[in-house]
């Protein structure tokens, strides 16, 4: 798996992620949203840079003009809730891919920290020999990410696999190595320190789900 940092060269960037980390400003919920999906439209941009690209004529009011354009097929596809505002930013950039969602959420069986990944509602198109872009904003212990991987592809093999994560930890970036095939990148925003005893990325941003769309029950 290849791995790219995208935050460590200063940029736009990393003012939009001190903005959602920071409790002062993340308690408006739509700005919140539209500063996830800026770094969405940033990330894209960035991933953009790895795709095929094919010449083209263009015909202008003045002439020809040689360039490219895009020659690979897309498909997003964002984990329910909390993905929405980051996918939006990528479908701003990529505006002829087609897309998907899953849901995936941590099931805690006893009612204690132990959990399991629970992947219910799909609804995604084919992704033969396409570029996936799988859309979470955060990645904590990587099972969520594997779990909806695992559900998605069985009888399908993308061309490559684009995983795109806002805050990461090393632990889940570890469990992602371990269980992904070599075809796929991860896109990280911002790498932070660990997870707690709850398996939350400290320092993190609290829920992004809750911060964009209100608290759950």
């Amino acid at each position: 798996m290849q791995i790219h940092y995208i935050s460590e060269k200063n940029s736009i960037l990393n003012h939009f992620l001190a903005q959602i980390r920071d409790i002062n400003i993340q308690n408006d919920s739509m700005r919140f949203r539209k500063n996830i999906e800026r770094i969405g439209e940033i990330m894209a941009y960035e991933l953009s840079k790895n795709l095929e690209y094919k010449a083209i004529d263009v015909q202008t009011p003045l002439g020809i003009k040689h360039t490219t354009t895009i020659a690979d097929n897309v498909v997003l596809c964002s984990i329910l809730r909390a993905g929405l505002a980051l996918h939006t930013g990528f479908m701003n950039i990529f505006d002829n891919a087609e897309n998907g969602f899953v849901s995936a959420f941590r099931h805690h069986p006893n009612n204690d920290d132990n959990f399991e990944i629970l992947v219910e509602y799909q609804a995604a198109p084919s992704f033969e020999n396409k570029n996936l872009i799988l859309i979470d904003p955060m990645l904590a212990t990587g099972q969520s990410i594997v779990a909806v991987l695992n559900k998605l592809h069985l009888n399908q093999k993308p061309k490559e696999i684009h995983i795109a994560v806002v805050i990461a930890a090393p632990e889940g970036i570890a469990y992602l190595q371990e269980n992904l095939p070599s075809n796929c990148h991860l896109w990280v925003a911002a790498l932070d320190e660990k997870l707690n005893e709850k398996n939350y990325i400290v320092p993190g941003l609290g829920d992004a789900g809750d911060l964009a769309y209100g608290s759950k029950l």
